[in-house]
């Protein structure tokens, strides 16, 4: 098997308001939608970005509208890849968003900030000079 790119990547959401607030408002980022599904083929660097509400990833995977008391509710972690870490992790903090940590340069120098998101993904905003060349 040879896997090519990622297809995809949609975060299981629970509050659609409260994500939409997120990513398209706050982060300023192309969503459009319907259904309670909001999503973008318009980012550079992913195929597909969306957002996808916890009943339609129930239903997909179940056949039920509500998630399964004994499965593990989905989760995930994304990375923006920003040109400035600190103006980003300073306007999310300017419109009330709670850092898990500032602005840091990693041992592998990645410079990064995190942040939890409403449905409870770690997002972090990182320059990484190695995938800039």
């Amino acid at each position: 098997m040879k896997i090519n790119f990622v297809a995809g990547f949609a975060p299981i959401v629970r509050d659609s308001e409260a994500a939409v607030g997120f990513y398209r408002d706050a982060l300023g980022l192309p969503l459009e939608g319907e259904d309670g599904y909001y999503a973008t083929e318009k980012l550079d660097g992913v195929k597909h970005l969306g957002l996808w509400p916890l009943e339609q990833a129930a239903q997909a995977c179940f056949g039920a509208d509500a998630w399964p008391a004994d499965v593990p509710v989905p989760q995930a972690t994304i990375e923006f890849e920003v040109d400035d870490v600190a103006e980003a992790a300073g306007e999310l903090e300017a419109k009330g968003y709670r850092l898990l940590h500032g602005t840091r340069t990693e041992p592998w120098g990645q410079t990064v900030a995190r942040l939890l998101s409403p449905e409870g993904l770690i997002v972090g905003f990182s320059y990484t000079p190695w995938l800039r060349t």
